[in-house]
């Protein structure tokens, strides 16, 4: 199959969600309370569908599960391994934090939750939770025992272009007026730190949480992630890699008025969205039309690629 995978999203309301979801990127949302589109998805909890081609109508769990060939002949029994997301933070996030897949395996029956973010916009003055101040178990627990928020927390400003790798473990929460890129495994496991002590205006009681799992799976003490970006050419596209990690490397893929020729020399299936402009991409004898999000796979039989056009692309690849 030399074509590219195109996917009508899903999408979740949440309490923290917004409008510009519909705003910016022109997608049909359920109500002004969205939160969330899963963009390339098969988890159960929001599998997106494919749009062309031969398996248009099939979610991407069915395609995953009939056609290995498309996904590198992966096992029977190994499931999609990830999830891009764009979220959109109206107002903040609860503190959370996922577990690893040994945690997740063994109490929620699905793998742990190791994510990153790539900012598209933020408002002024917005920032994320990222980390804490604790230096061992028991400060952790006292603090939050004690609800010492602002002395536990650590808050980080952001500006769009901004990219964090939020593994598993760790502390965290995205801010209001924030609104994220992410690549995570496909997981749908969340503890709730803590949520600002609000209640949901539809029935009125607090959200749960999860203390005991949250101090169970938390790193501490927290020590940031060392990235260093690396920068390269594809033809003219310029490719900046934010992260290559056990489970995932993700990628910008920058065009303007220029053409990028990609070669899948490991036979990788890739997964894209465009966050930004328009253009082309040409692979022989199929040529399609990509604006400002779509998103879409490009299987491991896919060997060449060409891009053209003015835009900004965020890619990833499962390791």
């Amino acid at each position: 199959m030399n074509d590219i995978i195109l996917l009508k999203p899903a999408f979740q309301e949440k309490i923290w969600g917004g409008k510009k979801l519909q705003e910016e990127f022109g997608y049909d949302i359920p109500s002004d309370q969205t939160g969330e589109c899963w963009a390339i998805s098969a988890h159960k909890h929001g599998p997106a569908t494919v749009e062309n081609g031969p398996y248009a109508g099939m979610t991407l769990t069915q395609l995953w599960t009939s056609e290995p060939q498309l996904f590198g002949n992966h096992g029977a029994e190994e499931s999609f391994p990830l999830l891009t997301k764009i979220l959109d933070a109206k107002i903040d996030l609860s503190v959370q934090v996922h577990p690893d897949d040994d945690y997740a395996m063994k109490h929620e029956g699905e793998l742990g939750k190791t994510e990153c973010w790539y900012i598209l916009a933020a408002d002024p003055g917005s920032y994320l939770i990222y980390g804490h101040r604790a230096q061992s178990k028991e400060e952790f627990a006292q603090l939050v025992s004690q609800g010492k928020w602002d002395q536990l927390l650590t808050k980080v400003p952001v500006k769009a272009g901004d990219f964090f790798y939020v593994p598993s473990g760790t502390v965290h929460a995205i801010g209001g007026g924030v609104m994220v890129l992410e690549t995570q495994q496909s997981s749908d496991t969340t503890y709730r730190l803590y949520d600002w002590d609000r209640k949901d205006e539809k029935t009125g009681q607090s959200r749960e949480l999860h203390i005991k799992d949250s101090l169970a799976c938390s790193q501490v003490p927290f020590q940031a992630p060392k990235l260093t970006r690396k920068t390269s050419f594809c033809g003219q596209t310029k490719v900046t890699e934010f992260v290559n990690s056990k489970f995932f490397s993700v990628y910008r893929w920058e065009n303007h008025q220029n053409q990028g020729d990609f070669q899948n020399k490991n036979h990788d299936y890739w997964l894209v969205s465009v966050i930004a402009g328009q253009g082309q991409i040409n692979l022989g004898d199929k040529t399609y039309d990509l604006k400002k999000g779509m998103h879409f796979i490009i299987p491991s039989t896919v060997t060449n690629w060409t891009l053209s056009g003015d835009f900004t692309m965020i890619a990833s690849k499962a390791n």
